[in-house]
């Protein structure tokens, strides 16, 4: 399956694009010569991340009836101070809120995402190392 994207030069430091209907533009901060429009490019390396084991986690929690009242992601990225910049490690923070959660189905539901579905995580395990973390707020 091949799938593609198409981003469009608005100007300076600009750009935008569009996926499956959603307008997203990415700009350079003003320290960089940008306009601050959007976020940078790295850092949705971090959301997509967060997205992608977010969505699985809650899809296999939902199987697995466990009711959680929220959960919040946390994808920690540590950069290289040397051009080309780039994540040398990601930490992700998995926090989960609820009453009385059954731990090994969080951690299930944790590891079922980072080890079979997230294909984010397998492309950036191949290049980084990505640690986890689940924390529990009642």
């Amino acid at each position: 399956m091949k799938t593609s994207t198409k981003i469009q030069w608005t100007g300076n430091m600009s750009w935008e694009t569009e996926l499956f209907g959603h307008k997203l533009v990415l700009d350079a901060g003003k320290e960089n010569g940008g306009e601050d429009k959007g976020p940078r490019p790295k850092v949705l390396m971090l959301t997509a991340l967060a997205g992608c084991t977010g969505m699985d986690v809650v899809s296999i929690l939902k199987k697995m009836r466990v009711e959680v009242e929220d959960i919040q992601i946390i994808v920690e990225g540590d950069m290289t101070e040397e051009h080309p910049k780039y994540y040398e490690k990601m930490h992700v923070i998995y926090q989960f809120k609820g009453k009385d959660l059954p731990m090994d189905k969080l951690e299930k539901a944790v590891n079922l995402s980072e080890e079979k579905y997230c294909g984010v995580s397998a492309l950036y395990k191949k290049a980084i190392p990505v640690t986890t973390e689940i924390q529990v707020i009642e």
